[in-house]
């Protein structure tokens, strides 16, 4: 009887230890599933324009990290004072930050570690034998031709040709004859004070031209392209014995990239990442949209150059339909200052010359391995075609962001119809951006990145266009699929093109002549070695010194 009561006592504590071990599992099943999948937050991620709160930017941002990244400041850079930085760095981006590697999860440093700056920094002071600028020998009158990024580059450069020849600088013209038709001035889009000023020890710029000049001898000059040091010195500075004004007729690539004097070099570089600052209402506006951008965490700034006259300009079709093709070809024909005008569109896509499509743009991204809740800011006008176009990239990314979705009307509403100004605000937003991308390498890609380099090798990832057509191409058959291999092709083939510190590439071998120019790489592409120096130390205890 006793063995009968004890057989009972046990069955019946192993049904209640049973029953404690399912309730105490369910209880563990229920409280992951309410962490995970809270309902609340699910619902409010519908809209991909609209920005998240504060724990939804957690959830969209580091739900795939294990551990908190934690990120600590760069030290600023020795040359650069409070005063001298410029004020759109105001909130140092993800890639100017250190990863507390202790708890690093390794796909978050794939994608969003900078390259090593293999400690570069600026070093872009005179040398101690710099001087004053010379007795000014007339004035030189300036019309920046182009967009944006091609008049920035004109204008630094028209600083060092105006040192070079001892010659006031009258504030420069802002093209207004181009495709845009922006009436933009000069104090519209730059700080016109701080570039008289930050330049004073190096050139004399005036705002006018003196009223007593106005029947001054005057010669306009079609400055000869890439030239140097003698071309200035010898021919245009000559032209003072005759005339007291000197009308540069454009400004776009009139000054060699190579084999100028390092103090002009220099010059060049505090030009423009130091004294060609972007006005206040812009620099304010873009602090807007970085902070906005910031709020979810790190972000691409994608330059998706897809707009109308990017397009007409190139030629490239692929993926218009043929109403789009004979539009944009019309255009072409119709814009007298673009001289190609027959243009194969599959011949320029298999070269690498046509801007990836929205569409291959997101298989890129995939392939690098960018989640699909990755923030991505649009930095361009436009885009031709517009959700039409977009709708592939959007369906892989939804979270894409620009000036228009990020800002209201009404702020907006003092840069719009001005091209020159909304461009500015864009490129306030690549520069800051944690990785930078662009779909073509045009003038606003190239400026970017040079600004990024100097700025520490903030992570640009430059497509390799030509190389990606085959593999879209592939794709588009039936070839190829996206998957591992795909994804591992593309990582491979831009392990190398992510900013890291290089020296300028010179010209092609075998080129001659202007092309001989034309095919270096351009000076505001990359600063180094001119305006950045590598950071050594002589012994453990040794200040750094420069070299």
């Amino acid at each position: 009887m006793k063995w009968w009561r004890r057989k009972v006592v046990v069955v019946l504590m192993r049904k209640l230890l049973t029953s404690a071990i399912c309730v105490i599992a369910l209880m563990g099943l229920l409280s992951v599933r309410v962490h995970v999948f809270p309902s609340s937050k699910v619902s409010d991620l519908t809209d991909p324009y609209k920005l998240p709160t504060v724990t939804q930017q957690h959830e969209l941002n580091f739900q795939k990290f294990s551990t908190e990244k934690k990120w600590t400041q760069e030290v600023t850079q020795p040359h650069l004072s409070k005063e001298q930085t410029s004020p759109h760095l105001f909130k140092d981006p993800l890639s100017s930050h250190k990863l507390d590697a202790a708890n690093g999860n390794l796909d978050f440093e794939k994608l969003w570690k900078p390259p090593s700056n293999r400690d570069f920094v600026p070093c872009i002071q005179p040398s101690s034998n710099y001087a004053a600028p010379d007795e000014s020998r007339g004035y030189l009158l300036v019309y920046a031709n182009g967009g944006l990024n091609q008049m920035r580059a004109g204008i630094c450069d028209m600083v060092a040709v105006a040192r070079i020849i001892n010659a006031t600088l009258v504030v420069p013209e802002l093209d207004k004859r181009s495709f845009w038709q922006d009436t933009s001035n000069f104090s519209d889009v730059f700080d016109e004070d701080h570039f008289i000023h930050a330049l004073a020890n190096d050139v004399k710029i005036i705002k006018m031209l003196p009223k007593d000049m106005s029947s001054a001898t005057k010669v306009v000059m079609h400055f000869r392209s890439w030239s140097g040091l003698e071309y200035y010195q010898d021919e245009i500075a000559s032209l003072w014995e005759e005339y007291q004004v000197i009308r540069a007729a454009k400004s776009d690539s009139r000054l060699a990239n190579n084999h100028l004097p390092p103090d002009i070099q220099t010059l060049r570089c505090r030009s423009c990442y130091e004294a060609l600052r972007f006005s206040p209402k812009i620099e304010a506006m873009g602090k807007l949209l970085v902070d906005q951008m910031r709020s979810y965490g790190p972000f691409i700034a994608l330059h998706l150059r897809y707009e109308k006259d990017m397009l007409a300009f190139s030629g490239c079709t692929h993926g218009l339909s043929d109403v789009e093709a004979e539009e944009l070809r019309t255009i072409r024909e119709n814009t007298a200052y673009w001289k190609i005008k027959d243009i194969n569109a599959t011949e320029q896509r298999s070269k690498g010359y046509c801007p990836l499509t929205p569409k291959e743009v997101g298989i890129f991204l995939t392939g690098l391995g960018y989640q699909s809740n990755t923030p991505i800011y649009i930095a361009a006008g436009e885009i031709y075609g517009g959700d039409t176009h977009m709708a592939d990239l959007r369906s892989r990314y939804p979270i894409l962001m620009s000036k228009e979705k990020l800002a209201s009307v009404e702020e907006l509403e003092p840069f719009s119809n001005h091209a020159s100004q909304m461009a500015a605000l864009d490129y306030i937003v690549s520069v800051e951006s944690d990785v930078f991308i662009p779909s073509y390498s045009g003038n606003m890609a190239r400026a970017v990145e040079g600004h990024r380099r100097f700025l520490g090798h903030r992570k640009t990832i430059s497509p390799d266009r030509k190389a990606l057509v085959h593999l879209f191409n592939k794709i588009e058959i039936g070839l190829l699929q996206e998957g591992r291999k795909v994804s591992n092709r593309i990582s491979e083939m831009h392990k190398k093109l992510q900013g890291s510190p290089r020296r300028r590439r010179g010209p092609v071998s075998g080129t001659k002549g202007t092309g001989r120019f034309r095919s270096e790489e351009a000076f505001y592409v990359n600063p180094l070695p001119d305006c950045l120096c590598k950071r050594v130390s002589r012994n453990a205890n040794a200040s750094l010194s420069m070299r």
